[in-house]
């Protein structure tokens, strides 16, 4: 018994110990992947599709935490396997991925023709289409809290979309403008799509999901991405040009290699670190981090890239965090409210006794 107990407290430190480790990760991915995007675009870079492949190009980096989980359940069950996918579970990684190549091409599209300030709010939308698509695919259900949430997302994207000359970068039509912040918008959208689509493929896996699962199906997903982007960057003939980009890159030849492999880095511990604050704790505590990080996520560009922060950016800031906030409260009561319902003990009444002769 007193092992036992040993055991589990050693289990509750490694858990704590994992989960302030993927906040740290998804932190740095979450501030970190887009300002180094923005750079290569800053200084001369130019290729989409290669940007769109360096978001899950990664991918290799999740084989070393596989191998760890994989040798740590050796030493309790020798004949476990160093792959716990099923095929049903393959195929809908497959798929999600084939649609996150998609959103990460609107994505780095975006990020080519707006300010990582803009980049940030318009992103912040992705709450109101998550809800929305959670509802239509997992039957998640609305509250007043989470319908106030979408409408002030979606009022924060529109204050942005009626001022869409005041940040527009120097020498940028205001057509490529719209278009980027379109993109950008659809971005959001499809993202918002793919996290319950991912819930709805755990749900119909027919298999039980633990962590080095969920580990494996980020790294089935990141590859079909990357696939995805890869195809694109043919047809598109960037790996011819790269080796001429990088000749003519403003920060010089060494360093757009540097820019690139430090891009691919980042977003990866962006896609780990999410993955790992929701086995460790929760969606709700991810989502939390995020929508913490989004003035840090408005200042960094200001700071580094010295980009404006107009008025209607303020508002639009105000009416994203007002609406993580209403969102989440409204979460936390709910689940506060299923806790202390399912504390209530069932009390059976005792038989009737006949006492009639």
């Amino acid at each position: 018994m007193v092992e036992e107990m040993g055991a589990n407290k050693v289990s509750a430190k490694l858990k704590k110990t994992l989960l302030i480790l993927n906040c740290a990760l998804l932190t740095l991915g979450h501030c970190g992947g887009p300002l180094i995007m923005r750079l290569y675009f800053l200084h001369g870079g130019k290729r989409v599709w290669l940007t769109s492949a360096l978001e899950t190009g990664g991918w290799p980096f999740i084989i070393i935490p596989l191998i760890i989980t994989y040798l740590y359940r050796r030493r309790t069950a020798p004949s476990t396997t160093l792959f716990l996918m099923k095929p049903r579970l393959f195929l809908g990684a497959a798929v999600v991925g084939v649609v996150t190549g998609v959103d990460d091409y609107l994505y780095a599209y975006g990020v080519a023709r707006l300010p990582i300030s803009t980049v940030a709010l318009i992103i912040a939308t992705q709450l109101a289409f998550t809800a929305g698509f959670a509802f239509l695919l997992v039957r998640q259900r609305f509250t007043s809290y989470s319908i106030n949430a979408v409408v002030l997302l979606t009022v924060g994207a529109a204050v942005l979309a009626l001022h869409t000359s005041s940040d527009r970068p120097e020498g940028e039509s205001k057509k490529e403008y719209v278009l980027g912040f379109c993109m950008m918008l659809g971005a959001a959208a499809l993202y918002g799509f793919v996290l319950p689509l991912v819930e709805l493929t755990y749900s119909k896996a027919k298999q039980t999901i633990s962590y080095p699962l969920v580990m494996e199906f980020q790294l089935v997903m990141c590859l079909f991405a990357t696939i995805f982007c890869m195809v694109g960057m043919l047809i598109n003939n960037d790996f011819k040009a790269i080796p001429k980009e990088a000749t003519a890159y403003g920060l010089g030849e060494t360093k757009y290699y540097v820019v690139l492999v430090v891009s691919a880095i980042f977003w990866q511990c962006f896609f780990l670190g999410a993955v790992g604050v929701i086995f460790c704790a929760s969606s709700l505590l991810s989502g939390i981090i995020i929508a913490v990080l989004l003035p840090v996520s408005e200042v960094l560009p200001v700071v580094f890239y010295h980009e404006k922060f107009q008025a209607e950016k303020g508002v639009a800031l105000v009416l994203s965090l007002w609406g993580f906030v209403s969102y989440f409260y409204g979460e936390m009561k709910d689940s506060k409210k299923k806790s202390s319902e399912e504390a209530i003990p069932q009390v059976e009444m005792p038989p009737t006794v006949n006492l009639d002769p």
